[in-house]
């Protein structure tokens, strides 16, 4: 597989945690924190593959509304994850970021969250995008509240707000759009991820549940993304002829 072929974004939700832990006996915390070592694993995945951005769909603004101990176990885990990889990510040239809102995670996994985001800046191998707290709905509303202030205010016409202009406004905004979004656990929705960024995107959804998430899995999935013609609203043949002439 080319380089050409790989996409450059990879999106993944995170799916199968409690069922994986249920079907072994364990409680559901059990089945988060395995799900973090296939967390280790995409993001090393990615990089020996020179894919420059993964985005992790870790944790939801509907999973807010979950029981409080398996929040708590969450954000522990979150914050561990932080801390412990902190070294790691730094030594491999990652740089991670947050999308979402961080404002609503516990003060203990928001600075270690923090500290990550900052210490990595200068990271250039690959950026880890962590999705918390994050809801794409919430994100857009957000991003047409603060272009409404800034009408508002005179600093913009409404003449002047289209996609671009709303996406600098999305907490994405650094980022391409994802080529490549993969869900885990059998479920075939996005599930509020990354709605206006994934209009093209192309989607990979296997029953492998995220504990079990292995790099053949991960292959899998890019070996069918590289297999799909991305026509972007033109012809195959146009999609063909433009190959060609690059």
């Amino acid at each position: 597989m080319t380089s050409s072929n790989l996409p450059k974004h990879v999106a993944i939700i995170l799916d199968g945690n409690g069922r994986w832990a249920a079907a072994r006996g364990l409680p559901r915390m059990a089945g988060h924190q395995h799900g973090a070592k296939a967390v280790r694993l995409s993001v090393r995945a990615c990089r020996d593959r020179g894919i420059p951005y993964l985005t992790l769909y870790a944790f939801s603004v509907a999973n807010w509304s979950r029981p409080k101990d398996e929040i708590d176990a969450l954000m522990r885990i979150c914050q561990e994850f932080a801390e412990g990889e902190h070294d790691e990510l730094i030594r491999r040239g990652i740089a991670v970021q947050v999308v979402g809102d961080l404002e609503d995670i516990p003060t203990p996994t928001r600075r270690a969250m923090e500290k990550l985001v900052e210490d990595t800046a200068g990271g250039t191998e690959m950026t880890l995008a962590l999705a918390l707290s994050y809801g794409g709905r919430r994100d857009m509303a957000n991003a047409m509240r603060a272009l409404a202030v800034r009408a508002r205010a005179g600093l913009v016409i409404p003449e002047e707000i289209n996609e671009k202009s709303l996406r600098n406004f999305l907490t994405t905004s650094s980022m391409p759009d994802p080529d490549l979004i993969i869900r885990t656990g059998g479920e075939k929705r996005l599930s509020d991820f990354l709605l206006f960024e994934a209009a093209y995107a192309e989607l990979f959804f296997t029953d492998t549940l995220w504990p079990d998430f292995t790099e053949e899995t991960f292959e899998e999935a890019v070996a069918t993304y590289s297999r799909r013609q991305r026509r972007y609203g033109r012809t195959g043949e146009q999609v063909r002829r433009l190959a060609a002439s690059t």
